[in-house]
């Protein structure tokens, strides 16, 4: 079943067995891509929050500088897979993406890391019983990409990155 917001198909579909040039444009289109427009959106909002709601006791005072780091460190690390990692992945040169991958990995970490910073200034995503429209959208938004980038670094560390180092190991061993 293909969603509107994901174009490159497959929610439900069982990536672990779709080959890495497949996933790879699954995770361009439908993560790499929608990690860039909710961002920025997440952002604005965030700053209206913050500005509207300064005296509120539940308002996320510094989720918009947060966000914007996020946005920063999201934004280096996708590049360095779309210019560096995938295209070797795509050539079957999983042997020599080990480091990437390493480093990869380690990012990954520290986006967990940052998502969890990211529920700790937010009250675990909750909105107050007050929110107003735009703080309920906020953190409706929050939570779409906590799970987008989530499933995100699944699809990564645990299928796409596995996969990589199956091959290179298979590789070495047949040399």
């Amino acid at each position: 079943m293909q969603r509107e917001d994901d174009p490159a198909g497959g929610e439900d579909r069982d990536w672990s067995t779709a080959g890495a040039p497949a996933l790879i444009a699954h995770i361009l289109a439908r993560y790499h891509a929608v990690h860039r427009q909710q961002l920025p959106e997440l952002i604005r909002l965030s700053r209206k929050v913050e500005q509207t709601h300064a005296q509120h006791a539940d308002c996320p005072a510094g989720l918009a500088d947060h966000l914007i780091v996020m946005s920063q460190e999201l934004e280096s690390h996708m590049r360095k897979e779309e210019d560096i990692l995938f295209p070797m992945l795509t050539r079957r040169m999983g042997a020599r993406a080990q480091m990437p991958i390493r480093v990869m990995r380690a990012e990954h970490d520290e986006h967990r890391a940052e998502l969890r910073r990211l529920e700790a200034l937010t009250g675990g995503i909750t909105p107050p019983q007050d929110a107003c429209s735009t703080w309920q959208a906020l953190y409706q938004g929050l939570a779409a990409f906590r799970q987008d980038l989530i499933t995100h670094i699944h699809l990564e560390n645990d299928i796409l990155f596995e996969d990589a180092s199956r091959s290179a190991s298979k590789q070495s061993a047949s040399v």
